[in-house]
């Protein structure tokens, strides 16, 4: 788990190529999913707390039997250490 990659924004598994946003240039971001960033730019100017309220609902349906309130304490803890929410 050490290897793999998660969008610095959102927190979202970056496991295949569609996965990466883009760069001014064209190029794939390192960094961000193709949700979070696009262009060079964020799609969304937010805090890190309203993208954890929009985070939830996806962590909650891909973790069958995870509650709301779970997700978000998770991405509490670990959103700060992501790239953009530093």
């Amino acid at each position: 788990m050490d290897d793999m990659k998660f969008c610095q924004s959102c927190g979202m598994p970056l496991t295949k190529t569609e996965d990466f946003g883009t760069e001014k240039d064209g190029k794939l971001s390192e960094d961000y999913c193709v949700y979070c960033y696009k262009d060079g730019a964020f799609t969304a100017d937010c805090t890190m707390e309203e993208m954890i309220d929009f985070c939830a609902a996806p962590m909650v349906a891909s973790n069958p039997g995870m509650e709301e309130e779970e997700a978000k304490k998770q991405m509490r803890q670990f959103f700060p250490q992501l790239k953009r929410w530093r």
